[in-house]
């Protein structure tokens, strides 16, 4: 989550599918009316009625996950269980030259997209070259799925974490500093259009921002990088939604991370790296590190992360992405989140107690989790995945109906977006 968030910073489907939160019929991203989204209770920020928290119940069987997913249509192509199992994967790989096997991957249909790390960018023309020969291989003619855009991302949070050259330039924090809120409120707006506006100059579609971690100490986890906006849950809801939907606005999906929150890691508790715990109680969560979900889901986020913290006092004693009392539980039925979920890092150090990759997969999908980020830099890591998931899918431990529910959630996505 954070070493591979910050390594390599670089200075040089159906339209008429219901995708996030937004209504079933819109127009495309970059021409739709984006309403404006009401601030939350900001300033001395009003105690939140004891009716936001949601204490999760444990979801484990596949009817009960299959009743909060969003309702779809059915699959709206042909594809193969290994194809099935590839389109929940997201694919990652070093250098300026995508290796032979992803393309191959993309041109039969084993892949939804790549994420981009500043190791992958050279300068803007090489970059966009790479856009272009994913994007050329997505159309071959072998892959059923090719007239869905694949879903080409990267980590453009702002200040620090940036994988690109250019907006959005100030930190979040940097942002939730301003005062008075109203200026931190249309510095949230221009970063969501700024990040919007370069991303797809580039001809990528996904941001996995804004990070909405209501942080508690100066130099914890998220301030050390100035990743979060504030300390209070008001502000970061405010900002956030004006972050989502200025981005969303441009054309980009917008992903907010990482629920259901990790405002209180310490400084040194970085999940890429080792397990963390967050012993907040449920009540804490949901009045403080779940809030901002709320807005942020109000505003039609297309996308969210869910950490792989530890939150036992939600009902679960595994990392939250593994734990279906909190993906279908706290994010799907206690707040109605009807968009696309998407792991950490899979190759995290948090998740090493189980096992391997194609078993961190399997579990992963069988608590709820729709797209799998192999962001371990190798195409490698993402064909491990796609093994376990297309195993689980062959032997039944994964629900048919269920995986099939979260592909066609995927195509949606990937339709709403520009190619």
């Amino acid at each position: 989550m954070l070493s591979y968030r910050l390594s390599g910073i670089t200075a040089a489907a159906v339209a008429t599918m219901m995708v996030g939160a937004g209504t079933a019929t819109s127009p495309s991203p970059g021409q739709r009316h984006v309403p404006a989204v009401r601030a939350p209770a900001r300033a001395s920020d009003p105690a939140r009625p004891a009716a936001d928290v949601f204490a999760g119940t444990s979801l484990t069987n596949a009817a009960s996950i299959q009743s909060v997913l969003p309702v779809v249509a059915a699959l709206p192509i042909k594809l193969s269980e290994r194809q099935l199992a590839g389109q929940r994967v997201i694919y990652s790989y070093s250098g300026f030259t995508p290796p032979a096997s992803l393309i191959t991957l993309i041109e039969h249909g084993d892949a939804a997209g790549v994420i981009f790390f500043g190791g992958n960018y050279e300068n803007a023309t090489q970059f966009r070259h790479v856009v272009g020969k994913l994007t050329s291989a997505n159309a071959n003619r072998d892959n059923p799925a090719r007239k869905y855009p694949l879903l080409l991302m990267t980590d453009q949070e702002g200040g620090e974490v940036r994988r690109l050259p250019g907006q959005p330039a100030l930190s979040e924090k940097q942002i939730g500093e301003k005062r008075p809120d109203a200026a931190a409120e249309a510095a949230a707006t221009q970063a969501g259009k700024g990040a919007a506006a370069n991303l797809r100059s580039y001809g990528l579609n996904v941001n996995l921002a804004p990070v909405l971690d209501v942080y508690r100490k100066a130099g914890d986890f998220d301030d050390q990088y100035q990743r979060s906006y504030s300390m209070r849950p008001g502000l970061v809801s405010a900002l956030g939604s004006r972050f989502i939907a200025a981005q969303q606005a441009g054309g980009v999906a917008a992903t907010a991370k990482h629920f259901p929150g990790l405002g209180a890691a310490a400084r040194g508790q970085d999940t890429d790296v080792e397990p963390v715990t967050i012993s907040l109680s449920a009540r804490t969560l949901g009045l403080d590190d779940e809030y901002p979900y709320k807005a942020a889901i109000a505003a039609g986020v297309k996308l969210v992360m869910v950490s792989w913290a530890v939150y036992p006092h939600l009902g679960s004693s595994r990392p939250a992405g593994l734990s279906s009392a909190i993906v279908q539980g706290q994010l799907r039925s206690g707040l109605h989140f009807k968009g696309v979920t998407i792991t950490d890092a899979i190759g995290a150090g948090a998740l090493a107690a189980y096992g391997s990759t194609q078993n961190r997969a399997l579990l992963a999908a069988e608590a709820g989790m729709e797209l799998i980020l192999a962001a371990g830099e190798t195409p490698t890591e993402g064909e491990q995945t796609l093994d376990g998931l297309e195993t689980g899918y062959g032997d039944g431990k994964l629900a048919k109906s269920t995986f099939q529910a979260a592909v066609a959630q995927i195509l949606a996505l990937r339709q709403s977006l520009p190619a």
